[in-house]
């Protein structure tokens, strides 16, 4: 069946007027900005709404990247376009440019959002990868005001977010930090598919020595996980090949793969492991000026 579901359509024309909608229509309604994941699973009847409620005029208010002291801002509605472009982001979280590269095509870029990357909350979606490594929070604004929920309490379980009814995803906070960087990679069958494995890391380096690292893993397990044992194995000691090998042991062992089409559950520990290895290199090495 590639045909949805009948469906009634609007158009908000702000952000209060999208949750008084939420708020009015209930589970029965959902918010679509790009579409390219919603849409798709309206055709196959994967999922059936009665209303969808779009919010692509609200781009002018929730589409942009602002960086102040102390964190970066970016608006829901900010496009995978804007954010491979961003050079505040290239030069802040290169990891963004390292996964926008190879999200989709040219035409998804165009349309599709951070919010609706979140708010899908696929186990295989790479900017979920890319805010666990950073460690982001997520602003949800309802009729009763804001609240702000950290990304490791964002997603609840697959495509399940802490987003109630009458709520939508407004901003994602990052935490700005001096002396670090981080990276990004992804083992996909094609050019533009869901990861196989994706991994995301950040380090922080003081003197030699580093004062923080982070690793967000996608597709190996049924959220994407955030490994906080290797953010305390890596603490205060130098960077090095053998620390980067004790860190990919620590995510092959802690994710938790499922075997399917994309490859064995070994095969993709092996890739947690080596991408974990990757990454941290790779941040490492860009914030010595090598690479």
């Amino acid at each position: 069946m590639q045909v949805p579901g009948q469906f009634e359509y609007e158009r908000a024309t702000s952000v209060e007027h999208a949750i008084g909608l939420l708020d009015r229509l209930g589970d029965t309604a959902r918010l679509v900005a790009g579409g390219h994941s919603l849409l798709p699973m309206m055709k196959l009847r994967l999922a059936n709404f009665d209303y969808l409620i779009d919010i692509n005029d609200l781009h002018a208010e929730l589409g942009h990247i602002t960086v102040e002291p102390g964190r970066i801002r970016i608006g829901a509605m900010t496009r995978h376009r804007e954010l491979l472009e961003s050079p505040d982001l290239r030069q802040h979280f290169p990891i963004f440019a390292d996964a926008e590269r190879v999200i989709a095509d040219p035409v998804v870029r165009n349309r599709g959002t951070l919010g609706g990357s979140l708010c899908q909350a696929d186990p295989s979606e790479d900017l979920s990868a890319v805010c666990t490594t950073l460690g982001a929070s997520c602003v949800i604004r309802g009729l009763d005001g804001e609240r702000v929920v950290p990304m490791e309490d964002f997603h609840r379980g697959p495509y399940e977010t802490a987003v109630g009814d009458a709520e939508m995803l407004t901003e994602v906070h990052f935490p700005l930090r001096p002396g670090g960087s981080s990276a990004y990679e992804k083992v996909e069958r094609r050019a533009g598919d869901w990861a196989v494995v994706s991994a995301g890391a950040a380090v922080w380096l003081q003197n030699g020595v580093m004062t923080d690292a982070r690793v967000g893993l996608a597709a190996v397990g049924p959220d994407t996980a955030g490994l906080p044992e290797i953010s305390q194995a890596l603490r205060g000691r130098e960077p090095s090949e053998a620390l980067y090998e004790e860190a990919g042991d620590i995510a092959a062992r802690s994710c938790d793969p499922a075997t399917d089409t994309r490859g064995s559950a070994d095969y993709k520990r092996h890739l947690a492991k080596e991408l974990t290895r990757r990454t941290l290199r790779k941040a490492v090495r860009r914030l010595e000026g090598r690479a």
